[in-house]
């Protein structure tokens, strides 16, 4: 029987290759805190919507219901036809626990490793501090020449691609009021100091979801980055991939853009972001 029929009959959808262990009454259980979460603020759900939106018996969304109430993952009010249902703060206890025990670095690392090996370049991981982006790991190419990246560099806001990428990731007025606190120093002929000129670089960055620094900071190397989102939808960091231009053509910098995009996209989700709420996951850089 496919995934889509036992849905309709009150079955979870089993994730292939987990049926072995997977436990039907803790993923109806958690199907009904994702209803209960997606009903918004307000009035909560009844028992006979929350059974309709996960596809089970009244009797059987009742019990669970009543169970995720008993430790206080579910809140009620009201008596009879008129009880609702709403998430319980037992919720926002565990997040805070979860989001505590969650470190940038260690969930960052393996995607890193997987986008340095895809892509052959230097992969860093950086957070912002007073305006600049402060690369805190990295993962080296593994051929090649060597770049000269060091932990703990600071990047600039607007001539890099991690900075770059936090850069957009600010509403504007923010964003003037950085550039006007750290100015836009020419690192290379390239670099961008006009401020009209930049803010228009960075609305092509929050298009496209990747920030690209082409020769901008240093001569001879690019650095193509994209902002990494907290559980708030807030910025949280960047990542990015670094390499030698090396003449590269045009389609390989939006290739290469797309994958860090998407690696931001794999580290913003553990970090808690959920795209579908806060819009198309952005910031990042311009297509060239």
């Amino acid at each position: 029987m496919q995934n889509s029929q036992r849905k309709s009959q009150g079955e979870a959808a089993v994730p292939a290759g987990e049926a072995k262990y997977w436990v039907k009454t803790v993923g109806r259980g958690a199907e009904i805190l994702e209803a209960l979460a997606a009903g918004g603020p307000g009035r909560g759900l009844s028992v006979t919507e929350v059974g309709k939106a996960c596809g089970i018996s009244k009797s059987a969304a009742f019990g669970i219901l009543q169970t995720l109430r008993h430790y206080g993952m579910v809140a009620d009010e009201g008596e009879g036809m008129n009880r609702r249902y709403r998430l319980g703060m037992a919720l926002a206890r565990l997040g805070d626990r979860a989001r505590a025990q969650v470190s940038l670095r260690d969930v960052a690392r393996p995607v890193l490793a997987r986008l340095s090996e895809a892509t052959g370049m230097a992969a860093r991981v950086a957070v912002p501090e007073a305006g600049q982006a402060v690369v805190i790991d990295q993962v080296d190419r593994a051929v090649g020449p060597g770049l000269d990246l060091r932990m703990g560099t600071r990047e600039l806001p607007h001539c890099s691609g991690l900075g770059k990428a936090l850069l957009a990731a600010l509403p504007e007025d923010e964003a003037r009021a950085l550039l006007a606190a750290s100015g836009l120093p020419r690192r290379t002929s390239r670099t961008i100091t006009d401020e009209p000129t930049l803010l228009a670089h960075l609305r092509d960055v929050r298009a496209s979801g990747y920030a690209l620094d082409d020769e901008e900071d240093a001569e001879g190397i690019f650095c193509i980055g994209s902002v990494l989102r907290d559980h708030r939808g807030e910025p949280a960091g960047a990542i990015s991939v670094t390499g030698l231009k090396l003449d590269l053509p045009s389609w390989r910098f939006q290739e290469l853009g797309r994958e860090v995009r998407d690696a931001a996209g794999e580290i913003s989700g553990a970090l808690g972001y959920v795209v579908e709420a806060a819009g198309r996951q952005g910031p990042g850089a311009l297509d060239t």
